[in-house]
């Protein structure tokens, strides 16, 4: 996961091909570190997503719109003052930094032409997006970076604009034979690591792959190498950096499976094992890359203080429900204690005044018993001791078996809310589970003149044999599709024995082959706590024998006489309706 120097050079290669010469039509900011630029271009309209996250930083080409707060933050703001209709003149790399510098000419308020420049640095928690003037001083940045915060550089308005420090770094791009020798000789560590520690842009990954391309293992001392490993190492090394040169870029992600696992700006030729595909810009690389990834970022940041409530409640629940379990075992001998009482009315008369226990035949099981009494107390009174002894258990029991189901009931509820979290991919499908927790007690309403207008629906798929499918991503959105959406004759999958989404599949009548039983099995597979098992077993009915719990949660069912697969969680091959 290189966002490298090399990667950026890709990037600064395709943006001044796609956007330089365009005009800046519309400039949002989704987020608090996030922009959005919409450029007009001679090909057409491009959006540009820059984001400082300090967790996910990018900055690449993308087709699609993120909704803006109805307030414009005041970075935004002053972007849209100054350089709103601004003309994209140039897009630089300096080096192999992990920084692009967007040259942008535009009209003042006088009319005159002036320059600026919106410089985005990749660079780990420390990224950021920073507007200057013509002279290089800050105007303005998405992050304020105050003395406090850093003694190596301040980022605030009126501050001149340099590139941090690279800790004594080569550029790898101008570096000479004896430059190289001596940067590796002088490290004691291994080879990769003493390469990607003294070239800007150069990240692990590149070196590993540099030093797989000299056919020398990347483990060894650097101090270890002869003089002729060194030359050899160098030569790769510039044949590599030549292609960074050039220009020469070729965008690729290596797959393990379906998973995603190493992308670069070159070909990686150490990762033999892994599935190679190619794409026609760096663009769609991070696209395809970090997509689904940022989305996944951003919102679990957003349900932090769901999953927290729900996660409280889960571990109250959770031990109260431990709590009532050892206190239903304490009630396990109630009937022996009405056997007792039984025994001593039946054989009592014939004891001594005095005695500390009584033998006598259980007549329920044919074995002797004895049984304890206190010498104080006549049999009737040891016998009214044990009674009141079962009554008491046995009222303990009915009410913790009540008690401990309705605590049962609880967690699978909090568990499946859970579920739902997990697969919560945007902003509505959490308005939706907070009004769940809302309905459930969780979450106390707020006096609000406009209730919440809920836009998440469903997920929808269709089959190989153009069957659709639907899944529920909530308990409100499960119920909805079983008891509302769904007709009799359809089929309703769910994932046995654990949390997870109600997955229904369209009929429309008809006998439904067994590859599309497969693919909504895998679906509810997916969508479920089994995600990522290879055998996962799940349950499937018509809709009209599925019922409605009386006084149950939302998507809480009961139903009878199912059906059973054993099926795989993997939904690659599943087209996604969107």
């Amino acid at each position: 996961m290189a966002f490298d120097g090399i990667t950026v050079a890709a990037l600064t290669k395709e943006l001044k091909e796609t956007i330089c010469d365009g005009r800046i039509a519309k400039i949002a900011q989704p987020e608090s570190d996030e922009l959005l630029l919409t450029i007009k271009t001679k090909e057409g309209q491009r959006r540009l997503s820059i984001s400082a996250s300090a967790s996910l930083p990018l900055i690449y080409l993308t087709n699609d719109n993120k909704p803006s707060p109805m307030t414009a933050p005041n970075f935004c703001m002053l972007l849209r003052k100054h350089i709103g209709n601004g003309r994209i003149v140039d897009v630089s790399q300096p080096g192999l930094e992990r920084i692009i510098q967007l040259r942008i000419e535009h009209l003042d308020e006088l009319g005159d032409l002036r320059q600026k420049t919106l410089v985005v640095e990749i660079m780990g928690k420390h990224s950021n997006i920073i507007f200057c003037d013509e002279k290089d001083q800050i105007i303005d940045s998405i992050k304020h970076v105050p003395a406090q915060m850093s003694s190596v550089r301040e980022v605030l308005p009126g501050r001149p604009y340099f590139i941090p420090d690279t800790m004594e770094k080569q550029d790898p791009l101008t570096a000479a034979g004896e430059d190289f020798s001596r940067a590796l000789r002088g490290k004691p560590m291994r080879i990769s690591k003493a390469v990607y520690t003294s070239f800007t842009g150069i990240s692990p990954v590149v070196a590993e792959e540099i030093c797989y391309l000299a056919g020398i293992d990347s483990q060894m001392t650097a101090s270890d190498l002869t003089d002729d490993m060194l030359t050899h190492l160098y030569r790769q090394f510039q044949y590599y950096m030549e292609d960074v040169r050039n220009s020469a870029f070729t965008p690729v992600i290596y797959f393990d499976g379906n998973t995603p696992k190493e992308f670069s700006a070159l070909p990686l030729t150490h990762f033999q094992n892994l599935e190679k595909k190619e794409y026609s810009s760096i663009s769609e690389v991070l696209s395809t890359y970090y997509a689904t990834r940022n989305a996944l970022v951003r919102i679990r940041q957003k349900s932090a203080d769901l999953r927290h409530i729900v996660q409280t409640a889960l571990e109250r629940n959770r031990k109260k429900y431990e709590l009532q379990s050892r206190q239903l075992k304490d009630t396990e001998n109630r009937d022996l204690y009405k056997v007792y009482g039984e025994l001593i009315n039946a054989y009592g008369y014939q004891l001594p005044e005095g005695s500390k226990e009584l033998t006598a035949l259980n007549y329920y099981t044919g074995e002797e018993l004895t049984i304890p009494l206190d010498p104080v107390k006549t049999p009737q009174e040891n016998a009214q001791k044990y009674f009141a002894r079962y009554n008491k258990q046995k009222r303990t029991y009915e009410a913790l078996t009540e008690l401990i189901s309705e605590t049962g009931d609880e967690i699978r509820y909090l568990e499946s809310v859970e579920s739902a979290l997990d697969i919560a991919l945007y902003e509505e499908d959490l308005t939706q589970i907070k009004e769940e927790l809302s309905q459930a007690g969780y979450i106390r309403r707020r006096q609000q003149k406009k209730k919440a207008k809920i836009l998440s629906r469903p997920l929808h798929y269709v089959s190989s044999d153009g069957y659709h499918m639907y899944v529920g991503k909530n308990n409100l959105q499960n119920e909805e599709l079983t008891f509302h959406f769904a007709s009799g004759n359809d089929w309703w999958f769910h994932a046995k024995g654990v949390p997870g989404s109600h997955v229904i599949l369209k009929s429309g009548g008809d006998e439904v082959p067994d590859r599309t039983f497969e693919e909504a099995g895998r679906l509810a597979a997916y969508y479920s706590k089994n995600r990522g098992n290879e055998k996962a077993e799940i349950d499937y009915i018509e809709k009209k024998h599925v019922k409605k719990v009386n006084g149950g949660r939302p998507g809480f069912v009961i139903y009878h006489t199912n059906y059973s697969l054993v099926i795989d969680s993997d939904i690659s091959g599943i087209e996604e309706v969107k």
